[in-house]
């Protein structure tokens, strides 16, 4: 068996086990409580995401504004 196939993303048959696991250990109560909570756990990484990229940018942009005056050519007087 190839080693590098032992990583590949599971199938169909893994995520529906995976999914009968889930739903024996939880209880169907239950399930629609953890989509919730794991619903909202993605959007705040998404936003926490978001507001890194921007901060990233920013930041870039205040650096380049900061070297853009720097990087001119001299005229001669």
């Amino acid at each position: 068996m190839d080693p590098i196939l032992a990583f590949t993303a599971p199938g169909w048959p893994e995520i529906l086990f995976i999914l009968l696991i889930i739903l024996v250990l939880f209880g169907a109560k239950r399930l629609p409580e953890l989509a919730k909570g794991l619903g909202q756990s993605i959007n705040e990484f998404r936003k926490a995401r978001e507001e890194l990229d921007r901060e990233v940018k920013k930041t870039a942009a205040t650096l380049e504004a900061k070297e853009a005056p720097d990087k001119e050519p001299h005229k001669p007087a």
